[in-house]
């Protein structure tokens, strides 16, 4: 099978399989707030990850592109509603494009369509640093995305089978790269072994990439003949993988993303410590099923929604909504603990309530 087929199966497969919600955040509960003392126009949404200052503390993570004219329609509409609501966005793996030039308009027309934005290019981990410069330079990128994907390459019938290296690739790519790069998980979680791992080569910015969203190890076992089923729930929860990286790892800038499909989410993302969140699965699905007019109304109704729940608990920006107090219970909690986290850490803070 074709590299740009397979990037259409997937697109069918992701719509095909969902989401599921095991992301962990029905765990996280708000401590109610009765006097925040706060206004709904005094709360600002940007925020920053690295050196990026974002409009918004989400964004469109990384998708498709190298499927041909289907992969480049997708793109040019998810740009366009990107460059409509100004957020940023993050395109699919360009290894497509580096290996067959005729694939690169699909990636190139989001930089085409949001020509002042902020744009993500994206690579596996076993890029050269050489290669990550073209994929920079293709989209004229504010930052690279390297993905960690072990599990599906596994689960993948024309996948890798060997990762040694990876972390010595990344490192290159980190201190040669001329703009930030933010190492992701793809749907199976990060530990913060591996986090202190990536920050020990340079790395600045992780997207913990939990599970709980897009299941890419059952796309890939609906392309098998025999499935490697027990790949399905294979994975820390977004809620745990959050927990424990910002908690050990508070210097980090951490983006939140797996399954993130609410301003709910968004919320409990930020609290839990991340600096900014990403969304796949739930905007792909209602560009698809729906159309781009009701992919912008989605993004701007998360938008004010947010900007609702960050009143209510007197947040005024980002860095007040990692402050407030939340509770975390049941599996998230039991997560956490067996990994030697104190969640009281999370419960007993003050937050806002001192403003």
């Amino acid at each position: 099978m074709s590299r740009a087929q397979r990037k259409i199966d997937h697109i069918h497969h992701a719509i095909q399989t969902g989401q599921h919600r095991l992301h962990g955040f029905d765990d996280i509960i708000f401590v109610h707030n009765s006097l925040p003392n706060c206004a709904v126009n005094d709360v600002d949404l940007q925020t920053k990850i690295g050196e990026l200052t974002l409009s918004s503390p989400i964004f469109i993570n990384a998708m498709t592109g190298g499927g041909g004219q289907k992969t480049e329609k997708i793109n040019r509409l998810l740009a366009q509603a990107a460059n409509e609501c100004q957020i940023a966005m993050a395109v699919g793996s360009q290894m497509a494009a580096l290996r067959d030039p005729l694939e690169a308009s699909s990636y190139k027309v989001v930089r085409k369509e949001n020509p002042k934005g902020i744009v993500f290019a994206n690579l596996g981990s076993e890029a050269t640093v050489e290669q990550a410069e073209q994929a920079v330079d293709m989209l004229e990128a504010d930052a690279m995305q390297i993905h960690l994907n072990v599990i599906q390459e596994l689960v993948m019938p024309e996948g890798d089978r060997d990762f040694t290296g990876a972390l010595k690739h990344i490192e290159q790519i980190v201190r040669r790269l001329p703009v930030p790069v933010i190492v992701k998980e793809v749907g199976f979680g990060m530990s913060h072994e591996t986090v202190m791992q990536l920050k020990n080569v340079g790395v600045s910015i992780v997207d913990a990439g939990g599970y709980g969203g897009t299941n890419f190890s059952m796309i890939e076992n609906e392309r098998r003949q025999s499935q490697l089923s027990f790949f399905n729930e294979w994975g820390i929860t977004t809620a745990a993988s959050l927990g424990e990286v910002c908690t050990r790892h508070s210097d980090l800038y951490v983006i939140g993303s797996g399954g993130i499909q609410t301003s709910m989410d968004v919320a409990k993302s930020i609290a839990l410590g991340a600096s900014a969140v990403a969304m796949a699965g739930r905007l792909l699905s209602v560009l698809m099923k729906k159309d781009q007019e009701a992919l912008i109304e989605e993004i701007r109704m998360i938008h004010e929604e947010l900007t609702v729940i960050m009143a209510a608990l007197g947040a005024k920006n980002m860095e007040d909504l990692k402050c407030v107090p939340v509770v975390i219970r049941g599996e998230t909690h039991h997560w956490l603990h067996e990994r030697g986290i104190d969640t009281t850490r999370y419960s007993r803070r003050n937050g806002t309530y001192l403003n």
